[in-house]
């Protein structure tokens, strides 16, 4: 796994268009501190083919989670917000621009350390 630093999240973003109309594969909570997310999603660095990324979030410190028989069900067209505030990661899903608008959504993640794999769709 790579750790996603803060000065490239936005590259990060935009490389996958803030996973907007991708799928929602996966969440697992792997410890109470450890939350991996696995999505499907297009690529623009590959010419729009389409791959998984998992996020891995360490050390979190506030969550809300769906359940994981609902994942299929979640609508993908707004993607997903990820911030970098007070030194953590702000991850949700929906467009949301501030951290504190970000607890309104039906799934987030704050964690002060992000990791990412990509891997075949």
């Amino acid at each position: 796994m790579k750790p996603l630093s803060a000065n490239k999240l936005q590259e990060f973003l935009n490389r996958f268009d803030n996973f907007q109309n991708g799928e929602f594969r996966s969440l697992e909570l792997i410890s109470p501190i450890q939350i991996e997310a696995v999505f499907a999603l297009q690529d623009s660095a590959r010419g729009f083919d389409w791959l998984t990324i998992k996020l891995q979030f360490n050390s979190v410190n506030d969550a809300v989670l769906l359940d994981g028989s609902k994942l299929s069900l979640v609508d993908m067209e707004e993607g997903i917000s990820l911030l970098y505030q007070d030194n953590n990661f702000h991850f949700s899903l929906g467009d949301y621009k501030t951290t504190s608008n970000m607890k309104n959504s039906n799934c987030y993640i704050f964690s002060p350390d992000i990791k990412y794999e990509e891997g075949s769709f």
